[in-house]
């Protein structure tokens, strides 16, 4: 059992503990993710434990099965057998709170750009959601995909936190603020649709789980004018180019990603008459089921 929290930037002693034990099981290739699913609508007890043992090591595990329907359904039977089950019924999502991801030709889709072709800096996803409605868990389940490009890159929040406090803990205090970084209003034809959203970087939930809100985004953000904040910021945009601890995955059909709402990016693709992406994401209020501690 743990004890004192690691998270904290004043409790040195659990953090080196932690620390040490979440370096040694530090996975280095998104292959040690990989969990052959035969059914993702009705997992085996063996396969539901590698996916929740992939999680407890390192917030994220790979699957790969047979199904490549577009049901929506998919996500949302999966993900309840993984503990998740109050989906966020975010802006553009489906009436089910399932949002299919692909490439619009126009409408408001176009107009953001996880519903294009284009490149999506690092990020976690809903970090423009205010912390009373932050995302915990999110899940990616791939139908089809581009017909070139289109990866992701992955990092282990908790690592990049690591990467961060080593450097300077002051960091990771500036990151803690409560007003470090705010998402401006959304306006819809003058009225606004979604207030300022100002929080914290990094932040301590009530069951002592490390969760993070961040986009490399330049545009459309505001950093607390605090010299010391703009250095955090700025030294962990150098940690998420750096660190050896980031994985490279291309989903391919049948394939999806189960995550404590890792940081990820996404390469612009190509699409052809013939192969059009698809890939349907859920979003969760709840982290993934526990299993304890991470174990190497």
């Amino acid at each position: 059992m743990m004890s004192g929290n690691p998270f904290d930037p004043d409790d040195e002693s659990a953090y080196r503990d932690w620390r040490e034990r979440k370096l040694e099981a530090a996975v280095r290739s998104v292959d040690s993710l990989l969990v052959e699913v035969a059914d993702p609508l009705r997992l085996t007890a063996a396969e539901r434990e590698a996916l929740l043992v992939r999680c407890a090591r390192a917030n994220m595990a790979v699957y790969a099965s047979p199904r490549i329907d577009a049901d929506s359904g998919l996500p949302r039977r999966l993900g309840a057998q993984l503990g998740l089950h109050t989906l966020e019924a975010n802006y553009l999502a489906d009436d089910d709170g399932i949002t299919a991801l692909s490439a619009a030709t126009g409408g408001t889709r176009a107009d953001y750009i996880p519903y294009t072709n284009r490149a999506l800096r690092w990020h976690t996803d809903g970090y423009y959601n205010p912390p009373q409605r932050a995302i915990r868990a999110m899940l990616l389940h791939c139908v089809r995909p581009a017909a070139s490009g289109g990866e992701n890159r992955l990092l282990d929040h908790e690592l990049a936190y690591i990467a961060l406090r080593d450097l300077d803990p002051a960091h990771i205090r500036a990151l803690m603020r409560l007003d470090a970084m705010t998402i401006p209003a959304r306006s819809e034809e003058g009225v606004i649709a979604r207030a300022d959203s100002v929080g914290p970087v990094f932040a301590i939930d009530g069951d002592r789980r490390l969760r993070m809100r961040y986009t490399a985004r330049t545009r459309s953000i505001a950093w607390n004018r605090d010299p010391r904040v703009h250095a955090a910021a700025a030294a962990l945009a150098q940690v998420l180019e750096q660190s050896p601890f980031v994985l490279q995955l291309r989903l391919q059909a049948g394939m999806g990603l189960v995550c404590n709402n890792v940081l990820h990016d996404r390469a612009a693709f190509v699409d052809t008459a013939q192969q059009q992406r698809l890939v349907l994401r859920a979003r969760y209020y709840e982290p993934i089921a526990d299993t304890g501690e991470p174990t190497s």
